[in-house]
């Protein structure tokens, strides 16, 4: 049996393969509420970004703001998940995982507030 890293390219696998990062996403869509959260303030800012018709270079540090708060919300929901099933009971160590993953999330989103705010508020002036 060969290893996954010398298999040889298979389009059906990759997009298997696709077909599960999409699943996942949409499932972490439907089941998490700071998904929600995350998914209108994305629209929100696309459509002020659209109406106060910001560059493409003000549109891309938008994306890569708003990117890196739902991958860092992502990645939060599976260290929380992980943590859970590892060890159900509250204990401090995994208190402070928890936490540095939520505060990860904390920290991209305030950068993003940021980089909106530095985009934005010329516009509005």
């Amino acid at each position: 049996m060969r290893s996954s890293s010398s298999q040889s390219f298979s389009f059906r696998s990759r997009m298997k393969s696709l077909y599960h990062a999409i699943t996942g996403i949409l499932d972490f869509i439907r089941q998490e509420h700071n998904a929600w959260i995350h998914l209108v303030a994305t629209i929100t800012v696309s459509i002020a970004a659209y109406l106060f018709r910001v560059s493409y270079t003000e549109a891309a540090i938008l994306a890569i703001v708003i990117g890196g708060v739902w991958i860092t919300e992502m990645l939060n929901t599976c260290v929380e998940r992980i943590m859970d099933f590892i060890h159900p009971e509250e204990h401090p160590c995994i208190k402070f995982i928890k936490d540095l993953a939520a505060g990860a999330v904390l920290a991209a989103a305030f950068t993003a507030v940021v980089a909106g705010l530095l985009i934005f508020i010329p516009k509005l002036l």
